[in-house]
């Protein structure tokens, strides 16, 4: 299907409008990057000669280890941020009056930092929290905060994001879905109806662009890993964190090859996820073709 002459001009007047911003941006991060590489592999050290040296990258094992708890964290907290997410998204855009006020409630977590965020869940949940003093249980409260499952990081995510996910959301569909979904419940369709086959048809890619932003901030996010997960293992960024604040300075380059790891990781996933979300503005553009 080819494009309208004036979409091509719009896009062109968009991409020059963007240039300046998005060359800036990718100047001081590249720098920064490039910095970090020649750092890790001993061309900018902290003291002594230049060298070249692969020793900030041996620990292999170390490396993948805390990759794992990463995409782990990164993964859980994305996927039950979407649920929760969509869920208030799709309670918002039909239940009137009502899901107005829990989406403006959702939405006012948004502005509240992780670090607090953590602090109070942390508060909220621990061993002899709030939650467990209420329940009368401080004896008998499962452990989420240090525990091996990471569950109260996971939670502080999905929390915090979900919010992000349905301002999203709401922002990608509100305008095309409220005719769509009268006319459902016109037909005699139930609220569940509406929401499997009219509502999450529609926010498909939202929720793809959300939760590739959710997914790479929180492989990158250090305060509640930090804050409410176990001493070991250590995901990236806290890794990366607490090697490049020791008092061993010969510790910076394995810092910058912990930070370089999970840039890397980001890269991809910000690469595959761009690929799938072009495809399916592809599979729904034909979709609509098909059906007008």
């Amino acid at each position: 299907m080819s494009v309208p002459s004036g979409q091509r001009s719009v896009s062109r007047r968009a991409l020059l409008t963007a240039a300046p911003a998005v060359l800036l941006v990718v100047l001081v991060i590249g720098a920064a990057l490039l910095t970090a590489l020649l750092q890790s592999l001993g061309f900018l050290p902290v003291f002594g000669e230049a060298r070249f040296s692969t020793e900030a990258w041996a620990d292999g094992a170390s490396l993948l280890e805390s990759a794992g708890v990463s995409l782990y964290l990164a993964t859980a907290s994305t996927a039950l941020a979407l649920v929760v997410g969509f869920l208030i998204a799709a309670y918002a855009l039909t239940a009137g009056r009502g899901g107005r006020l829990v989406a403006a409630l959702s939405a006012a977590t948004i502005p509240i930092p992780h670090l607090v965020a953590s602090g109070a869940i942390g508060l909220l949940l621990a061993d002899a929290g709030f939650l467990a003093r209420v329940l009368g249980m401080p004896e008998g409260f499962p452990q989420m905060v240090g525990d091996s499952w990471w569950a109260a990081v996971i939670l502080e995510f999905a929390w915090k994001e979900s919010a992000f996910v349905a301002l999203v959301v709401l922002g990608g569909i509100a305008r095309s879905v409220a005719e769509l979904t009268e006319t459902a419940a016109t037909l005699g369709a139930s609220a569940r109806q509406r929401m499997l086959h009219v509502i999450l048809p529609l926010a498909r890619v939202p929720l793809g662009v959300a939760g590739l932003v959710v997914f790479v901030y929180t492989l990158g996010s250090y305060e509640a890993p930090w804050l409410l997960g176990p001493v070991a293992p250590e995901p990236l960024s806290v890794r990366a964190v607490r090697l490049f604040g020791s008092v061993d300075l010969s510790s910076r380059p394995e810092a910058m090859a912990t930070a370089l790891s999970s840039v890397a990781i980001a890269l991809a996933v910000i690469g595959l996820g761009l690929l799938l979300t072009r495809r399916s503005r592809r599979r729904s553009r034909a979709q609509s073709g098909v059906s007008s």
